[in-house]
């Protein structure tokens, strides 16, 4: 059987200096922003190409604790897209603002400038494109449209660590870039950890109050703020495999290039490329009309695949009432097509051209 993902497996080859990063913080005796945690702002910091990296417990609270940053007007509107995972519109809504969804580009999946224009109004203040599945949004795009309207940008890159346009990384395009280390991400902790960077020291210094109960000086609370600080158990290991990011996304692309130069069923659709845009593939997603059948044949042929996403937001029980605008056929679309293959660090280049020829074996 050839899992969709082994987190096991995956962290296998960083288990000696996870363990020995591990005893170092436990013989320290200080387990809450540390050394450890300072030093993996910096070192992130510097790897994105940003000025400044704020720690926190969950890349949910980093788009959260960034959009309240930006103190924006209650019930200000958020450009967010429709086929996102729904923790960038949970986000919106907990910092007290109103998600309008865009339609994404139907090749990339990503948020459409164009018709993110057609949606500004006079309470538009932020632009919140969602990296998905490992492919920065057109920010060229997004970064002109947000200056003719003087918005503001907050990226979701939860799935994207090192996808860049025109060779400028991801996170670092608006004023801020939040960050998910949930354990399955190409840079994961092993539980959940988050993190936001930005070139504005204002953001960053008000984000790292925010992160502490609104402290900067202890029993001095100067904002209303929230438990969300990223251990130094978590930031010690995310140093560990920081430094071996750029192999394991060297290892997915090559993976992924397996994918594109076997793949040959009809209407299968493949990610798109583009020379301008470095995707990292932290999810290698297809689409084919008949997804659920092509999953059930592929499980009988011992491949487990995995779907990102099964339910729009706009489709979420709990998002009743709380959204306006739609329909929305192409996240629509996207959701009931989109079939996750498996592209993980312990994967062999056999493995990969197993799943190929599984997949070609497909009739319907």
């Amino acid at each position: 059987m050839i899992e969709y993902d082994n987190l096991g497996k995956s962290n296998a080859p960083y288990a000696n200096d996870i363990c020995k990063a591990f005893e170092k913080v436990l013989h320290k005796g200080w387990f809450v922003l540390g050394e450890e945690v300072a030093a993996f702002e910096k070192e992130f910091a510097d790897w994105c190409g940003a000025k400044y990296c704020v720690g926190l417990a969950s890349g949910l609270d980093a788009i959260t604790l960034s959009l309240r940053a930006l103190h924006l007007p209650p019930g200000s509107e958020v450009l967010v897209p429709s086929n996102a995972y729904i923790a960038p519109i949970l986000s919106i809504l907990e910092a007290d603002l109103t998600p309008i969804l865009v339609e994404p580009d139907l090749q990339t999946y990503n948020m459409n400038p164009d018709l993110a224009e057609k949606l500004v109004t006079k309470k538009t203040r932020v632009i919140l494109p969602v990296h998905l599945y490992g492919k920065i949004s057109d920010m060229k795009g997004l970064t002109r449209l947000a200056e003719k309207y003087g918005l503001k940008i907050v990226e979701d890159c939860a799935q994207a660590h090192g996808a860049m346009q025109s060779g400028k990384r991801a996170g670092t395009w608006g004023d801020a870039g939040a960050f998910s280390f949930y354990p399955t991400k190409n840079l994961g902790a092993l539980g959940d950890a988050g993190a936001v960077v930005t070139n504005r020291e204002d953001l960053a210094d008000e984000i790292r109050t925010l992160r502490n109960y609104g402290s900067k000086k202890k029993y001095h609370n100067d904002l209303l703020g929230v438990n969300s600080r990223l251990d130094e158990v978590q930031a010690a290991i995310l140093r560990v495999k920081l430094y071996q990011l750029n192999d394991f996304n060297r290892k997915k692309r090559s993976l992924a290039d397996i994918y594109f130069q076997e793949l040959k069923l009809a209407e299968l659709v493949l990610p798109h490329r583009d020379l301008a845009f470095h995707d990292i593939f932290h999810i290698y997603a297809v689409r084919h009309p008949q997804r659920d059948a092509l999953r059930e044949y592929l499980l009988r042929e011992g491949v487990k695949t995995e779907v990102h996403y099964p339910v729009p937001p706009a489709r979420q029980k709990a998002m009743s009432g709380k959204l306006t605008g739609g329909p929305f056929p192409v996240a629509d679309l996207i959701h009931e097509t989109e079939l996750s293959l498996p592209i993980s660090i312990f994967h062999t280049p056999e493995d990969i051209q197993h799943v190929c020829r599984a997949i070609n074996g497909f009739r319907t």
